[in-house]
């Protein structure tokens, strides 16, 4: 199985590859004990919001991870993906700006692409 940095950047590829908007992989190693990555992106519909979350978790489960929770999928506002070391975060723009999950971890780095 590849490193968690190493799937947080397969999964923002697989949402790039969705044509996902506004992909960030935060490293959060020092700041939380709960995951070691969050990738975040947005998605326009409820269609394409579900159609990330499956490429994402397509990608991530070849390349090794195993999918350990799903919330959201149903309604599709913000699909949550939880690999573990690596927590993927689909959101549709209101959902989004609601959030705001880079103000919360705003003090973690960015993983440069």
């Amino acid at each position: 199985m590849k490193s968690a940095r190493q799937l947080a950047l397969a999964a923002a590829e697989a949402m790039d590859a969705k044509k996902a908007d506004n992909v960030v992989v935060f490293d959060l190693r020092r700041h939380t004990l709960v995951t070691d990555y969050f990738v975040i992106g947005s998605a326009e519909t409820m269609v394409q919001i579900r159609a990330v979350s499956d490429g994402v978790a397509e990608a991530l489960e070849e390349a090794g991870a195993r999918l350990l929770g799903r919330e959201g999928h149903a309604r599709a506002r913000w699909i949550l993906l939880d690999f573990g070391p690596v927590v993927v975060h689909i959101f549709g723009p209101e959902a989004r700006r609601l959030y705001n999950l880079e103000r919360l971890w705003a003090d973690a780095p960015i993983v440069e692409r």
